[in-house]
């Protein structure tokens, strides 16, 4: 299965496509510089980085990954927590492509992102699904911090 991932949920825009849990390409344009001088992230700003970095973006990634759009079976995209103008950019992008590729579309829980992300390692990074065992968390990112009891 081929997919591709879209995370915008704040400051970072994030495409990266997968195949059978191979990590083919994963890019983050970030917008550090952008948000500096405001001592912070700025809503409307990272949403406006978002719509402008995606389209430039997600087309590196599928090229990176050797990838055409129509060999794409599922996008994925964070649905939330996060900004909710920098999330919305993302969930219409993805829902664009998806729609455009008459695909189905997988709203990612941010949370469950972090959650899951141990299970990706190597070079290139795999998903070792097979791995994965019970085990309690604790998520500490940016708003959020939660100790989670994630079962098999």
């Amino acid at each position: 299965m081929v997919v591709l991932g879209i995370e915008t949920s704040c400051d970072e825009t994030a495409v990266a496509v997968l195949e059978d849990g191979l990590v083919r390409s994963n890019l983050v344009a970030s917008q550090v510089r952008l948000h500096a001088e405001y001592g912070g992230v700025v809503p409307e700003l990272a949403a406006r980085a978002h719509l402008q970095n995606l389209p430039e973006l997600a087309r590196l990634a599928l090229r990176e990954a050797g990838v055409e759009p129509p060999a794409l079976d599922l996008v994925a995209a964070t649905r939330g927590p996060g900004l909710p103008t920098a999330l919305r950019v993302g969930w219409r992008f993805a829902q664009a492509v998806a729609f455009s590729l008459d695909r189905p579309i997988q709203a990612v829980h941010h949370h469950e992102g972090h959650l899951f992300s141990p299970w990706f390692e190597g070079a290139p990074l795999r998903w070792h699904a097979a791995a994965f065992e019970p085990h309690v968390a604790l998520v500490v990112s940016g708003g959020h911090t939660l100790l989670v009891d994630v079962p098999a």
